[in-house]
């Protein structure tokens, strides 16, 4: 598999790498897309163990951990925290047909995650 694989790679005119790097680079971005689905990750690229993936690709799960904190201190320390509800009127102001309700969600992706969730079971904190 690896001589086809370099010819493909040479007739393409893309730079060496060996094929268990693309296995490498599938396994982080799905763990990246996923937002650290392990048992997903574990499932589409074959691994046996679901050690291997936290062994090898913890540092993935990491960065992603930092950003979410320090998104999360923005936002805990800014002086107009975000609000997804600031902006959508009352039932009473926009009345209760399916059409406003369909306009407020287009206007707030936040709110969308909100209710998404909330149809998933978890709790919501405000």
């Amino acid at each position: 598999m690896e001589k086809e694989f370099s010819k493909l790679r040479e007739k393409a005119g893309l730079p060496y790498v060996v094929f268990h790097s693309l296995r490498h680079s599938s396994t982080t971005y799905k763990l990246k897309l996923n937002h650290g689905d392990l048992k997903a990750t574990q499932g589409d690229t074959g691994h046996a163990q679901i050690d291997m993936i936290t062994d090898v690709y913890a540092h993935i799960l990491d960065e992603d951990r930092k950003v979410n904190a320090q998104k999360f201190e923005a936002t805990f320390y800014a002086k107009n925290p975000v609000n997804p509800l600031r902006d959508v009127k009352p039932p009473e102001e926009t009345g209760t047909d399916l059409t406003n309700l369909i306009a407020a969600l287009e206007q707030s992706p936040e709110l969308v995650a909100m209710l998404t969730q909330a149809l998933k079971g978890k709790a919501i904190s405000s």
